[in-house]
């Protein structure tokens, strides 16, 4: 095991992202404060929460970075004791995230059947850093065909799948949270008349409880671990979706979010926008190329 450690610390250094960003492209803030922040207080604040929630935009190159920042420093601060877990994997493919991770297949095996995300070159970096440093990766999304059931004959579709196809899920019936989530998603898919029924909304129902059943599982048997969620940031805006469904799931969980927006007033953030969004918001600069 000692060997094992020194060969982790001489490997650890050249795991990085493959480019560096300026912090004049980026700012941190505290919320609560509206003052800037930094990577350094987001991980010292873990020291009172079990999970990290990180809300992306999904082409946004440079909270791409951030997060594998993040990361890095999240499992230095606490080595041993740190997961990812990823909205990228579905949980049908926990096998083979797990058996990439041991070594016992290649990169290749695992892009083709983890059913990578076409922009795994964005995740590649916090996989191949978990995979050096022997932190679990858990793949927390529903399967797409589940979410695509619902999409088309609603959550009671899914009784009709067998035992096995169940257990990739969240236990049923998923809860349908009303209220404010539900007035948020019907605002971003433009209205009633847009949404063809209750089933979309459904649907993102099952991902968001499937994702925090995925971290409530791992929460339970796994004491002390701290676990940095990745999810595109409606998922987890003003701590609605995927974290109020981890809130039922393992009600002792604590949470702190993240969530990154490429915005041109990111030097001087207009506070009725993000105020309420997150614990912490990283604003990008929106010239700077986006990853796809």
């Amino acid at each position: 095991m000692k060997s094992a450690g020194i060969l982790l610390l001489i490997c650890l250094p050249f795991i990085t992202t493959g480019q560096e960003i300026a912090a004049s492209h980026y700012k941190i803030y505290n919320t609560s404060t509206q003052k800037q922040a930094t990577i350094s207080d987001i991980i010292n604040s873990m020291n009172k929460a079990d999970v990290l929630f990180f809300g992306e935009e999904h082409n946004d190159s440079t909270g791409h970075i951030l997060e594998f920042e993040l990361f890095k420093e999240l499992e230095q601060q606490y080595p041993h004791k740190t997961a990812l877990s990823m909205e990228m994997f579905s949980t049908d493919c926990q096998l083979v995230l797990n058996e990439y991770l041991a070594g016992l297949i290649r990169e290749k095996n695992l892009i083709s059947d983890a059913r990578t995300w076409p922009n795994y070159k964005d995740y590649r970096p916090l996989v191949e850093l978990a995979k050096q440093s022997e932190a679990p990766v858990i793949a927390a999304n529903a399967p797409s065909r589940y979410t695509n059931m619902v999409t088309r004959g609603g959550l009671s579709s899914l009784q009709e799948l067998d035992a096995q196809a169940k257990t990739y899920l969240a236990p049923l019936p998923i809860d349908t949270a009303t209220g404010l989530y539900y007035d948020k998603f019907v605002k971003v898919m433009g209205g009633h008349s847009a949404m063809a029924g209750m089933q979309i909304y459904q649907s993102q129902n099952l991902w968001d409880a499937t994702m925090g059943w995925s971290i409530a599982k791992f929460y339970k048997n796994h004491s002390g671990f701290k676990i940095l969620q990745l999810n595109g940031g409606f998922h987890s805006e003003e701590k609605l979706g995927t974290v109020a469904q981890l809130k039922k799931y393992a009600p002792n969980a604590r949470s702190i979010t993240v969530a990154a927006y490429a915005d041109d007033n990111f030097n001087n953030p207009d506070w009725s926008k993000f105020k309420q969004l997150a614990d912490y918001i990283i604003l990008t600069d929106p010239k700077l190329p986006r990853s796809f």
